[in-house]
């Protein structure tokens, strides 16, 4: 188990530095000028170069590259090209909002997806299996933005019940919560439907059954305990996503998330900001990737023997 963690640990730090690397380059080709949106149209060549200089944009891209992943290293990011503060001030700020919503919309989908996948698998090839599939098939498939602007124009516009925007109050929550948790919702229940309808033909199930248990014993100790492991791997997967920053729906609704912070810094050319909240994101989904891979190791020796 020690070797196996280590390895998993490396690669990890391996995406990181991957990741670091990659938004460092793509985010110095897009065709914009910092210094030039910041001081305005109307600035002269002299307060541009002098605002440059600030900004550590006068050195080779080599030299920013390395200061840039030394601060990395070590947290500090830098001060935002826009507000003039610590771009972790910022993060720090948005980061609890988005981990509330992912905490809740995870917690959501978990609690609708298995008892529906679970009553999709016992009444298999039934109207009730078939609405269930069709149900979390139209689900997964609908555009986030767009479930999110149906929901404020029906609870908020029409019908008066919710807030549409911002996190004014814990009642804000309930449409970005919805709207996250939709598609996953549909990809756990589909998800535990296939796992149970493939435990149950297990042999271990039919010596259970052969021994006398109950069709309820038999379901829901033997039977739910090994088909929710992969469900659980989806899970981390995707709370690492959400966690990450659900950047159109924070969008949507104007929720002051890591998201909706992203998308203001793209717009405004904030490297640092943008840098920041990337990196965010991928560590987020790489750390939640590496515990759920050391917890399925740890459940299944095959994970961690396998070469």
């Amino acid at each position: 188990m020690l070797g196996y963690t280590i390895r998993r640990v490396l690669l990890a730090v391996f995406v990181l530095w991957g990741v670091v690397t990659v938004v460092f380059i793509i985010v110095r080709l897009v065709p914009a000028d910092p210094a030039l949106l910041i001081a305005g149209m109307d600035a002269t060549p002299e307060q541009l170069a002098e605002l440059r200089k600030r900004m550590g944009l006068d050195q080779p891209l080599i030299v920013q590259y390395f200061a840039y992943l030394a601060g990395a290293v070590t947290g500090d990011f830098g001060n935002s090209y826009t507000q003039g503060v610590p771009v972790m001030t910022l993060v720090g700020q948005a980061l609890p909002n988005t981990a509330l919503l992912a905490v809740l919309a995870c917690m959501l989908a978990v609690v609708v997806s298995f008892p529906l996948g679970l009553l999709a698998a016992l009444r298999v090839n039934r109207p009730t299996d078939r609405i269930v599939t069709t149900a979390s098939l139209l689900t997964q498939s609908l555009p986030g933005f767009w479930v999110g602007v149906v929901l404020m124009l029906v609870f908020s516009q029409m019908l008066k019940l919710l807030p549409s925007t911002g996190f004014s109050s814990p009642a804000a929550l309930v449409l970005p919560v919805v709207t996250v948790a939709l598609p996953f919702i549909a990809i756990l229940t589909r998800m535990t439907r296939s796992g149970l309808l493939e435990v149950v033909g297990e042999g271990y199930i039919t010596t259970a059954r052969a021994k006398g248990l109950s069709e309820r014993i038999v379901i829901f100790i033997h039977a739910t305990r090994n088909a929710l492991i992969p469900v659980i791997t989806v899970v981390g997967l995707e709370f690492g996503t959400l966690l990450g920053g659900a950047v159109i729906t924070e969008t949507v609704f104007s929720f002051p998330g890591i998201g909706k912070l992203l998308v203001g810094s793209i717009l405004t050319r904030d490297y640092a900001l943008v840098q920041a909240c990337v990196m965010l994101i991928a560590a987020a989904f790489v750390v939640v990737n590496l515990v759920v891979d050391l917890v399925y190791g740890y459940l299944d020796p095959r994970v961690r023997l396998a070469k």
